[in-house]
C-alpha cells in the first residue's frame, strides 16, 4: 500500500464520518418510539440496508444526477420524511402513531438514499474507481452510524427538544438539495443571487411549523381542549 492510497482511504473515511451525522439523526428519529430490543434491530437493519443501497447508488449517482429535477425531487421527499417523523412527536403516547419496526427501517433506508444522492459523488471521486477503498470506507461507517444512532436515540428520549432540532436539520438538508439541483438553481439565481441559503432557512422553518401545526391537531391536544 503506497502513501497515495492510504491518503485516499483517509479522505474517504473522513467523508463517511461527515455523512454519518445526518444518517444518525434520521435513524434516531425513526427509532425513538420503538421498544429497546426493536430499536437495536431497526438501527442495525436500517443501517445495513442504507449502506448497501448507497453502494449501489455510487455506481449510478453521476449518471442519475444528470437527470433534471432528480435532486429537487429528493429534497422534497426529504421534507416529507422530516415532517412525517415530527408529526407524531406530540402523540407519542398513542400507539397508533408509533412507527413499526418495518416502517422505521423503510424510513431510514429511503431517507439515507435521498440524502446520499450528491454525497456518493464525493465518495466515488475520492475513491477514483477503487472499489476496495469504497468498501473499506463504507465498512468503517457502519459501526460509526450504529453507535451514533443509539446514542442519539437515548438522548432524544431524555431531551425531546432534540427531536425538533433533528427535524430542522433534515429540513435544512432538504433545502440544500433543492438549490443544488441545476434546474432549480438556475431558476432561483436571478432572484436570490448569492443568498441561496435563504431556501434552506425557509425549508427548516417549514418543517418546524408544519410539525407544530400537526401536533396541535393531535388527539392529545384535541382531548385536552375538549375537557
Amino acid at each position: 500500500m503506497n502513501t497515495e492510497w492510504l491518503l485516499a482511504l483517509l479522505q474517504l473515511m473522513l467523508i463517511n464520518i461527515v455523512l454519518s451525522g445526518d444518517n444518525a439523526v434520521v435513524i434516531a428519529m425513526a427509532c425513538r418510539t420503538l421498544e429497546p430490543a426493536q430499536q437495536k434491530q431497526a438501527i442495525f437493519w436500517g443501517t445495513f440496508g442504507a449502506v448497501a443501497l448507497r453502494l449501489v447508488l455510487t455506481l449510478v449517482a453521476v449518471w442519475l444526477l444528470r437527470i433534471p429535477m432528480v435532486e429537487a425531487a429528493g429534497g422534497l421527499l426529504l421534507l416529507y420524511i422530516a415532517v412525517n417523523l415530527l408529526k407524531g412527536e406530540e402523540e407519542e403516547e398513542h400507539a397508533k402513531r408509533r412507527l413499526t419496526m418495518g416502517q422505521a427501517i423503510r424510513t431510514i433506508v429511503v431517507a439515507d438514499v435521498v440524502m446520499s444522492l450528491d454525497n456518493v459523488v464525493a465518495v466515488a471521486g475520492a475513491a477514483q474507481g477503487d472499489w476496495l477503498l469504497i468498501g473499506i470506507g463504507l465498512a468503517v461507517s457502519i459501526p460509526l452510524i450504529i453507535w451514533c444512532s443509539r446514542l442519539l436515540t437515548s438522548i432524544m428520549k431524555r431531551f425531546p427538544i432534540l427531536v425538533w432540532l433533528g427535524a430542522g436539520l433534515l429540513g435544512y438538508t432538504a433545502g440544500e438539495m433543492l438549490v443544488k439541483d441545476e434546474w432549480v438553481h438556475g431558476w432561483l439565481e436571478p432572484l436570490l443571487a448569492d443568498n441561496m441559503f435563504i431556501v434552506s432557512v425557509l425549508t427548516t422553518i417549514f418543517v418546524i411549523v408544519l410539525g407544530f401545526a400537526a401536533s396541535r391537531r393531535s388527539p392529545k391536544h384535541a382531548h385536552g381542549e375538549g375537557s
